[in-house]
């Protein structure tokens, strides 16, 4: 129960309380059948408001030493009492300053509030990308945190399991922990597909066409769809190979193949969506795993590798859905 209560609270911290489907796209979100995915609307906005409206609170007596950027040694008195949204800037970086748009890489050492032990570390293994300095991406109590630091910089962030929504009866009073997480790098990411248009497209599949921006529109050529997965390339990028369980930033657009209906696009709100593919439908991890960064590619999602018969949000039930998806980075 430890482990999986603290590997929870990592993600937290890590994601910035990014939820996949409440600060992620419609399109990104999974169809597993986990309680976060049969959410109602209403939930989401709920949570949504809930993180607008949510503060942070100071705390003080925790002690980090060591080189700016590497793995600091942290210390603090022990039994450490700490609460939830609770945070404590420990060191002050002195590299590049975080801005809007900016896709942060991070490493974390979790201790015991209760101990001062050690129980998890990114450290050995490597940093964490998911965090986006946008404040459409994150809450707004850390967005206003985490813009303006700078690389190098630690911060230290409490959590009471006994304060946390979820927490079951098996928790007890000494189930306290300490985050603390360096800014260590900026991932960098393209601001559309590139590479070389692939010219060997198949005549029957829907046409794309892409405006001065990149953004893509889309013509259903007739295209009637079958109950598989299409995955088709349109730019062939030349960077890093997406693995199965990495995670990804893209732009992207779906529409429903029924009447090419557009019902979600990242290009609309303005800024790429970042996730991991073990996050989205089937369809998106079997058709972006083994792709190329820089690459475009067009995926048509069965119902089955999709949303099913249940559908989500605008999404009917047994929808075959089109994408054309950007791949800016991979981490």
């Amino acid at each position: 129960m430890q482990k999986e209560f603290i590997n929870r609270f990592a993600r937290k911290i890590g994601a910035l309380t990014i939820a996949a489907c409440m600060a992620f796209s419609l399109a990104a979100c999974s169809s597993d059948s986990s309680s976060d995915s049969k959410k109602s609307d209403s939930s989401k906005t709920s949570q949504s408001t809930q993180a607008d409206t949510m503060t942070l609170s100071k705390m003080t007596g925790i002690r980090a030493t060591g080189e700016l950027g590497q793995k600091p040694k942290v210390t603090f008195k022990t039994p450490f009492s700490v609460t939830n949204n609770s945070y404590q800037i420990l060191q002050k970086g002195n590299g590049e300053e975080l801005k809007d748009g900016m896709q942060v890489c991070s490493q974390q050492i979790t201790l015991n509030a209760t101990t001062g032990e050690e129980v998890q570390s990114t450290w050995e293994s490597g940093p964490e990308c998911s965090i986006r300095i946008d404040a459409n991406q994150l809450s707004s109590a850390y967005y206003k945190l985490f813009k303006g630091q700078k690389l190098g910089t630690t911060i230290a962030f409490g959590l009471n399991a006994a304060q946390t929504a979820g927490s079951n009866a098996q928790t007890t009073t000494a189930d306290q922990y300490i985050n603390v997480l360096t800014f260590v790098s900026v991932l960098k990411t393209l601001e559309r597909a590139t590479g070389t248009p692939v010219t060997d497209i198949p005549s029957n599949l829907p046409k794309v066409t892409l405006d001065k921006n990149g953004k893509p529109s889309l013509d259903l050529n007739g295209y009637k769809p079958e109950d598989k997965l299409v995955v088709q390339p349109l730019i062939q990028g030349d960077g890093d190979t997406v693995g199965e369980n990495d995670s990804v930033t893209v732009h992207y657009t779906g529409w429903l193949a029924s009447d090419g209906k557009q019902f979600d696009s990242s290009w609309d709100r303005g800024t790429s969506t970042s996730f991991s593919l073990n996050q989205v439908v089937a369809g998106w991890k079997q058709g972006l795993a083994g792709q190329k960064v820089g690459s475009q590619v067009l995926l048509i999602v069965p119902p089955s590798l999709g949303y099913g018969s249940q559908g989500q949000g605008t999404i009917p039930g047994n929808a075959t859905l089109i994408f054309v998806v950007d791949i800016l980075a991979k981490y």
